[in-house]
């Protein structure tokens, strides 16, 4: 990748949170400020001579509305969008369907009323932008190219342990994925038969949209597809999805499982993260488990997936020919968690035939 900055357009009808994008922008060594606008005719002004590398597009704008204008940017010039929502039921529905419209990234608009709301912003804000640049033209982003700020593991969450014999339990899958991962997931859950094993899933997401998404799910795939909440129990046929925001960790109880939400800091740059339902779905479940990783930007999963394996699970990344970002999935099997990389279309059939593996906690070194 170009160590040139990333010119990011600004479309919002609000000033407050032009402002707000802006200084994030600029104080960002790996973007660059193309501009700021308040409706997309003064953005497809800006972009008469020149096209940004992003843009970041709120939804509801003055003059033409952002769905519209996101629709006619990808029919004619297209280009890495992330877009912006609000934290209502119609905002949800519109990043749904502007997921589907070519949208690479989606974001709830963000709180600044706190350093830690605005820091917490601005990393989401940074890796948004740089991981639909990646997913549009197709650029491997370096890990040091991720926007700045600290990086936690999961032992601000879940302590680590050693590895140990996990008792015979139900069969579980855990599955983690980022930019792409919607329709990737779409096209997973969907080829599922009514009695796949119980699923828990991690969505790299906005908090308030993983609702919407889950519905979307629901009504199409047979299995049952719902957001988490705390006490659910993991069933076949059943897919619980972390809620954005929230981080989700797997209970065993008896010879089943459930789920709990906790709140907490970012871990891996992200909340909900992979690498949180991953260490807990090692110790939890151990050997009773398959891990799946799907496309995304960054590393989130990676070690959690290593700890899987060491704790006896079978591990499996997506390929780097059908993943929209090869990140998440290349992270986890150069760190040596990922039994093996396969396409996305020949995972289903590994769901659906897993029944608890039994093979050795440590890995040799065979695939």
């Amino acid at each position: 990748m170009s160590a040139a900055p990333l010119n990011v357009l600004i479309v919002d009808d609000s000033a407050a949170i032009r402002s707000a994008f802006a200084s994030i922008v600029r104080e960002d060594p790996g973007l660059s400020l193309m501009g700021a606008a308040a409706d997309p005719y003064e953005a497809a002004k800006m972009m008469r001579d020149t096209l940004p590398d992003v843009m970041l597009l709120d939804l509801e704008l003055p003059k033409m509305d952002g769905l519209t204008f996101l629709r006619k940017i990808m029919s004619q010039r297209p280009l890495p969008v992330v877009v912006c929502s609000s934290h209502t039921e119609s905002g949800s529905q519109a990043m749904i369907k502007a997921l589907e419209s070519g949208a690479a990234e989606v974001l709830a608009k963000p709180r600044f009323d706190s350093p830690e709301a605005r820091r917490e912003a601005a990393i989401r804000l940074g890796d948004a932008l740089r991981a639909a640049v990646a997913a549009r033209k197709g650029r491997k982003m370096r890990p040091d190219a991720l926007s700045p700020g600290e990086k936690f593991t999961a032992d601000v969450i879940l302590p680590y342990r050693e590895p140990v014999a996990v008792p015979q339990t139900a069969p579980l899958i855990a599955i983690g994925a980022s930019t792409g991962g919607t329709e990737a997931l779409r096209e997973v859950l969907t080829a599922l038969p009514a009695d796949a094993p119980g699923i828990v899933i991690v969505q790299h997401m906005p908090e308030a949209f993983t609702g919407a998404f889950a519905r979307r799910l629901d009504g199409l795939c047979q299995i049952t597809v719902k957001e988490a909440e705390t006490g659910d129990t993991v069933a076949p046929g059943l897919a619980l999805i972390a809620p954005g925001n929230r981080h989700m960790v797997l209970r065993r109880v008896g010879r089943g499982y459930q789920v709990s939400l906790l709140d907490g800091p970012y871990v891996t740059r992200h909340r909900p993260s992979v690498d949180v339902l991953f260490r807990s779905t090692a110790q939890q479940a151990g050997a009773n488990a398959l891990g799946i990783i799907l496309t995304g930007m960054g590393s989130d999963g990676a070690a959690g997936m290593l700890e899987m394996y060491q704790n006896g699970a079978r591990t499996i990344a997506q390929d780097e020919a059908t993943c929209v970002v090869y990140g998440m999935p290349r992270e986890a099997f150069e760190m040596g968690g990922a039994e093996r990389q396969l396409p996305l279309g020949a995972i289903p059939a590994q769901i659906t035939s897993f029944t608890g593996a039994t093979r050795p906690k440590h890995r040799d070194g065979a695939a």
